[in-house]
């Protein structure tokens, strides 16, 4: 029997000097260097569905997942049993946050491919992102049954044991990780992620040693720096914390293809369009419902904190960062502009908003929210869509925000991140958008700043429920108690009290963050003023 187009090509690829070369360059991380091999072959040969693959693969490792799913889809018309495409096309449903879309496919391989542990594991993953903990967590220790020598499936388990609050049982699953692989770096860096956690001089050595093996991944290998960094910052060893954070910040920037330009070119064209005569005219659009609540701004702003004091009350319910806005905001584009949209095609994207996101709510509760801070840029298009819809801006001290951001390494996003420059540049962008709302739709957005959340929690609480118009509850207060799934970085202190311990943490390494304090520019110096 002949085999299908998925083999024939790669068999091919097999046999292909520059395939080869290619499949090389991407294990390495030299991903310029694979690129123009791989688009040079498939002009050749465009039918190449192995080729098609390898190029998802390397559009996906600088986040431009809508190009990798489209050429996944490409490779699964040529060949729909080429499982190892679907398998991928899982992983870039999961990673753009469309968990449910890739959780059909991951059924349709369990079905092909019942005994792979790396489905299970994904799906176990997507399962948890639709929040059906208590599925995956089972699905996760049924593989690990079957596959309890495999790290990246203990690593796996992990980062949801630590999302369900399980912080002993995380720890240990990381460190059996560890045990199988030491040089793991993104277990490493998980451990550090646990904010609560300190590392000894055994963990040091440990990932100095793996620094220092030459077999290691590029992903290893900035995952060691950013948790080396942790390590040294809290030996209060300021100058080696920032040299690996620099490397680390170095390392990841290298593999992404962010632009602040067009960030810049971004909130212009915000500015330009979303102004008062766009929404008088427009007073008739959108989907009326007041379910969702956003809080929006720059990530480590302190939105978790907030997410958590109002997923306390009563009416509230806190779901996760979600992907709706941004997709809804380029299938918008793609009808032609949000400026030509009519009163029925506003309506309409905000039901299916509403629609998409019904499987996040696991309650009765009448609001929830949604905390993708990145929707900041879409302030206008969500006042358009969803004009019922409430607006928290969450915001940092410029030097805090921007140096807990220059420390974090995010799984997926985030790609301004990674250079003190851009950061600064992106911060200044945030505001400024967010001041010509304030002008254009005074009042459409509620501003809370973490610093006053600090100092009287109980006071900006309840000026944030008389905003949305709910009763004080003390359970607000008391958001530690709060056992809910939290999955982002913060998600160890959200469950204490509230503290002062991220609070000036830039100070010990001021001498090096000359570039953000200059990209920052005026902002620094009018904080906390709104523009």
């Amino acid at each position: 029997m002949a085999a299908d187009p998925a083999q024939r090509s790669i068999d091919r690829g097999i046999r292909n000097p520059d395939l080869m070369a290619a499949a090389l360059a991407l294990a390495e991380g030299r991903l310029h260097d694979a690129e123009p091999v791989l688009k040079a072959h498939l002009k050749r040969d465009p039918f190449d569905v192995a080729a098609i693959r390898m190029l998802a693969e390397l559009a996906a490792r600088i986040e431009r997942y809508r190009d990798a799913e489209a050429l996944l889809r490409r490779a699964l018309e040529l060949a729909p049993s080429f499982l190892a495409a679907r398998s991928n096309l899982a992983t870039i449903l999961h990673r753009q946050g469309r968990s449910a879309e890739a959780i059909v496919e991951l059924d349709t391989l369990q079905q092909a491919d019942p005994g792979n542990p790396g489905n299970a594991n994904l799906k176990a993953a997507a399962l948890g992102r639709v929040g059906e903990f208590d599925e995956a967590l089972l699905l996760y220790e049924q593989v690990l049954q079957g596959f309890g020598k495999q790290p990246k499936i203990w690593m796996s388990y992990g980062h949801m044991l630590k999302t369900v609050g399980r912080q002993a049982d995380a720890v240990a699953a990381y460190r059996q990780a560890l045990a199988l692989n030491p040089a793991l770096g993104e277990v490493w860096w998980s451990l550090a992620n646990l904010k609560t956690l300190r590392f000894d001089d055994t963990d040091l050595s440990a990932m100095d040693g793996a620094l220092n093996r030459g077999d290691i991944t590029a992903e290893d290998r900035f995952h060691l720096h950013f948790a080396l960094g942790k390590a040294h910052e809290q030996r209060q060893q300021a100058e080696r914390a920032f040299a690996h954070y620099d490397q680390g910040n170095r390392l990841r920037r290298a593999q992404l293809d962010y632009d602040a330009d067009q960030t810049r070119a971004a909130v212009d064209h915000a500015k330009a369009l979303y102004t008062a005569g766009f929404f008088s005219a427009r007073r008739d659009h959108g989907a009326d419902a007041p379910d969702p609540i956003f809080i929006i701004g720059m990530p480590r702003a302190g939105s978790t904190l907030i997410e958590q004091i109002l997923s306390s009350h009563s009416m509230i319910e806190g779901t996760m960062e979600l992907p709706d806005i941004p997709k809804l905001h380029a299938k918008a584009r793609g009808m032609g502009g949000v400026d030509g949209l009519s009163a029925d095609q506003a309506r309409d994207l905000g039901e299916h908003y509403l629609r998409d996101t019904q499987v996040q709510r696991k309650s009765d509760k009448p609001f929830f929210i949604d905390k993708l801070p990145n929707n900041w840029l879409h302030v206008g298009f969500i006042k358009l869509i969803l004009p019922g819809a409430k607006i928290i801006d969450a915001r940092r001290h410029p030097m805090d925000c921007c140096f807990s951001n220059f420390k974090q390494h995010f799984a997926r996003g985030q790609a301004f991140s990674y250079d003190l420059s851009d950061m600064g540049h992106y911060y200044a962008d945030y505001v400024d958008l967010m001041a010509h709302f304030d002008r254009v739709t005074p009042g459409h957005v509620h501003r809370v700043f973490h610093e006053r959340v600090i100092a009287d929690l109980e006071s900006e609480v309840r000026a944030m429920l008389v905003w949305l118009g709910l009763p004080f509850e003390r359970a607000c207060l008391d958001f530690h108690a709060n056992d809910r799934a939290v999955r982002t970085a913060s998600s160890e202190q959200v469950r204490r009290p509230v503290n002062r311990d991220g609070v000036d943490q830039w100070r010990a390494m001021e001498p090096w963050l000359g570039p953000l304090v200059e990209a920052l520019g005026p902002v620094l110096a009018d904080y906390p003023a709104p523009s």
